[in-house]
């Protein structure tokens, strides 16, 4: 009776997540990758199956260059794009920054640090499109731009930002949206360490930033990795606030945005479903090598581990 019970269990609490896992994250997958290995376009059919036909296109070069560097083939491009703008905004904005937001608003008052979080977090719950018209705004290279507004008062010339620093834009539009995460699951952690730590560091003399150094950041080493690769892997296919900002410019034609645009974009290369597939393909290989390589890295197994005192 009791193995019976533990499987009906089982597939009342966990086999709804399953169903939805294999529906909307294992089906996709197994789709992208049967269309990447064909030549399907905009007759949605299979013509020739399996080639790779598809992987050797991208490759092709392109006269082109990349910040002077004869970096060619817009796949190439993509893939260095990419790089700079998840790392710049991962190490800059999602975790440096978030740590900065954490311990300056749990070194203030309790409700004062509340109110700042919960600001902080309204661009996360509204809708993107009013994030990037935000952005827009503030960016917008005539008089009426915010930015402008300030900048006009001490120079004659606009600023266009969206022109002459396309990646400025994304990579600080992403990272102030994206710091609110690792900000509140920071600020979580610090909350959670014990008060007595903090009392024994300042009894032996330790100021801010000593107690920061060797109370706080160690007991956030979990977190910290857990928000470098979480945020890793988002950043690698982050698409909306680039596309609502930039559209499908060149300058900031990530590897997500070029998949789009082989393949939905009208009128600037889409319908090529099979060559956006095997982009996308590429892109979740990517995906799960970095994430790889950063669980070993970060040591994540043992924090997996079962504990070696337990309480009952």
């Amino acid at each position: 009776m009791k193995p019976t019970r533990q499987r009906i269990d089982f597939l009342l609490f966990l086999g709804p997540a399953i169903v939805l896992m294999l529906a909307f994250f294992v089906a996709p997958i197994v789709v992208n990758i049967l269309v990447a290995f064909s030549d399907m376009n905009q007759t949605v059919r299979f013509e020739e199956f399996p080639t790779t036909k598809q992987f050797n296109k991208l490759g092709k070069l392109d006269p082109e260059a990349f910040i002077g560097i004869e970096l060619r083939g817009s796949f190439y491009r993509a893939f260095a794009l990419t790089a700079i703008f998840v790392i710049l905004t991962l190490f800059i904005f999602n975790v440096s920054f978030a740590l900065i937001l954490a311990l300056t608003t749990t070194a203030v008052p309790e409700r004062m640090g509340a109110v700042f979080r919960a600001i902080w977090l309204l661009p996360r719950m509204s809708p993107s499109v009013v994030y990037a018209l935000l952005w827009l705004w503030v960016v917008d290279s005539s008089e009426r731009g915010l930015l402008n507004q300030v900048w006009l008062l001490f120079s004659s010339e606009p600023l266009n930002l969206r022109l002459d620093h396309p990646m400025a834009v994304i990579v600080v539009a992403n990272g102030l949206i994206g710091a609110s995460l690792g900000m509140i699951i920071f600020t979580s952690a610090i909350r959670s360490i014990p008060e007595h730590l903090f009392n024994a560091a300042r009894v032996d003399g330790a100021g801010s930033l000593s107690i920061v150094r060797h109370v706080v950041l160690p007991a956030l080493r979990w977190p910290i990795s857990y928000i470098t690769i979480y945020q890793a892997l988002a950043l690698l296919v982050s698409f909306e606030y680039i596309f609502l900002i930039m559209g499908p410019a060149r300058s900031t034609m990530t590897m997500a945005m070029l998949s789009y645009t082989k393949t939905l974009a009208p009128g600037i290369g889409g319908g090529q479903y099979a060559y956006g597939a095997s982009i996308a393909m590429i892109l979740i290989v990517f995906g799960i090598a970095v994430a790889l390589l950063m669980w070993r890295l970060i040591n994540m197994k043992s924090l997996l581990q079962r504990p070696r005192i337990e309480v009952n």
